[in-house]
């Protein structure tokens, strides 16, 4: 499954509409977020039963500004609408998989 662009118009959607939704907020000018997303494009294609967005800082900078991006990338994971991870930097793709498996494992009511 593809990543999709989160904006300040569906962000709130997607997130609140979606079991499992990971977003990374990033500055696709920077080298760190161009070698991250192949990452992330592969973490999505290996979990189609979560959402992947991404939010370019630069274009949506009262978006980054709400969620107090200071650093790009900064993976965000939501698990029924609550932010349950947030982690500044790129992650290894292991890291990643360890990531995804443990948000889609938090029981929340709902």
């Amino acid at each position: 499954m593809a990543t999709q662009a989160l904006t300040a118009t569906n962000f709130d959607e997607v997130v609140t509409g979606n079991d499992v939704v990971f977003v990374c907020f990033c500055d696709f000018s920077s080298d760190a977020c161009r070698r991250f997303a192949s990452t992330f494009e592969a973490s999505s294609n290996e979990h189609p039963d979560v959402v992947y967005g991404t939010v370019d800082v630069q274009v949506e900078q009262g978006l980054a500004a709400a969620a107090n991006i200071s650093r790009s990338p900064t993976i965000m994971a939501y698990r029924k609408g609550v932010l349950v991870y947030s982690q500044p930097d790129g992650l290894l793709p292991e890291t990643l998989e360890d990531v995804v498996i443990q948000v889609k494992a938090i029981d929340l009511p709902g």
